[in-house]
């Protein structure tokens, strides 16, 4: 029976509300951090150990995010339309030189620095109002 006791009482602590824990101010990836991640030498190789891989994939990340918000109806005014068929490898090259010319992103999450860099060059066409 203590035992039984005990356990309930465990399962009761469980669904008190616990506290929670804050987030770290540092970004977990940020601007200047992806910098260096999407660098490449100039013969176009990668100057970090499978930094393209990671580079490539928090892009992929930030598109698809930013996709699923397009087909939800709730994109940010930042909207961006990149052409089906574009290369991650385009898009790294993209995305690092615009890192390289707007350092003040450095010290941010790198997100928003990833969506301005690719609205540059691929902002979607605004619909024509019909008369």
């Amino acid at each position: 029976m203590r035992l039984f006791i005990v356990i309930i009482g465990f399962y009761v602590a469980m669904l008190l509300p616990q506290p929670a824990f804050a987030q770290s101010a540092e970004p977990l990836i940020s601007s200047a951090y992806l910098y260096e991640v999407c660098k490449r030498d100039g013969e176009g190789n990668e100057v970090i150990l499978n930094g393209n891989v990671t580079c490539q994939s928090y892009i992929a990340g930030v598109l698809d995010y930013h996709n699923m918000l397009q087909s939800l109806g709730t994109s940010p005014n930042v909207d961006i339309c990149v052409p089906a068929g574009m290369k991650l490898k385009d898009l790294q090259e993209i995305v690092w030189h615009y890192l390289d010319r707007n350092t003040q992103h450095d010290a941010f999450v790198a997100a928003p620095a990833v969506t301005l860099a690719l609205h540059k060059i691929f902002p979607c066409k605004k619909a024509k109002k019909k008369k």
